[in-house]
């Protein structure tokens, strides 16, 4: 990334969103305010803005996750691309709840974005595994994961890495057709994976269309040995 690290750019993508929903969660709560009730159904021009939303697949987990309901999405308004696409789940009141300083903490947002070559080196602790037949990140003490599918990346933010983890078998895509079951396309492009990868996820990472990572690579070695920089 180009004048961001990977962390401080997912940072950013769910300071964002998550504030983005929370304004439109907090008008729909009563006038008790923020926190103090659940809040009313998602309106259906909200989410019909979310289903025609024209640039790419955007992933959710159905009108419901784990008995919460869907709370807000973004939509093409406002849309960023750096940014992405999200769609949240919960209320001020349930899951993590209320939180010091009156904020609110939604137990699930699923952000989609377009996915730029960066290292995940600046994640910090992580693990690398396959998540619906392609590689993911698992980071952020398990409460967050990245799966990279297509041209996309998809992050998961949850409250725990049981949620995070129920969440990725449910995607699906919310604007174009298909389900939660069977694997996710491959990615068009090579995952900037940081630490151990096991045995079957090397065979998937060489076997993506193109062999878009042996190529890769090979660009990395090339430029290393021409600039002495990797």
């Amino acid at each position: 990334m180009t004048g961001m690290t990977a962390a401080a750019s997912r940072a950013l993508r769910r300071a964002a969103r998550a504030a983005l929903a929370l304004g439109g969660i907090c008008v729909a709560l009563a006038a008790g305010g923020c926190g103090t009730s659940h809040p009313k159904l998602i309106l259906s021009s909200e989410l019909a803005e979310a289903q025609t939303f024209p640039y790419y697949r955007v992933y959710w987990v159905g009108p419901s996750f784990d008995g919460r309901p869907l709370a807000a999405t973004d939509g093409l308004k406002g849309y960023i691309p750096a940014v992405g696409d999200s769609v949240y789940y919960g209320d001020c009141v349930q899951g993590k709840g209320i939180v010091s300083g009156g904020n609110c903490l939604l137990p699930l947002q699923v952000t989609t974005v377009v996915y730029v070559l960066h290292s995940n080196a600046a994640l910090g602790t992580q693990s690398n595994m396959l998540i619906r037949g392609v590689p993911a990140t698992v980071y952020d003490e398990g409460r967050a994961i990245e799966i990279y599918t297509g041209r996309l990346a998809i992050d998961i933010f949850s409250d725990t890495y049981a949620h995070a983890l129920q969440a990725s078998e449910e995607l699906r895509p919310l604007n174009a057709p298909g389900s939660a079951s069977g694997d996710l396309p491959p990615p068009v492009f090579c995952p900037g994976l940081s630490g151990r990868v096991g045995a079957s996820l090397a065979r998937v990472m060489a076997s993506l269309p193109g062999h878009v990572c042996q190529k890769t690579a090979a660009q990395r070695a090339y430029t290393k040995a021409i600039t002495g920089k990797s």
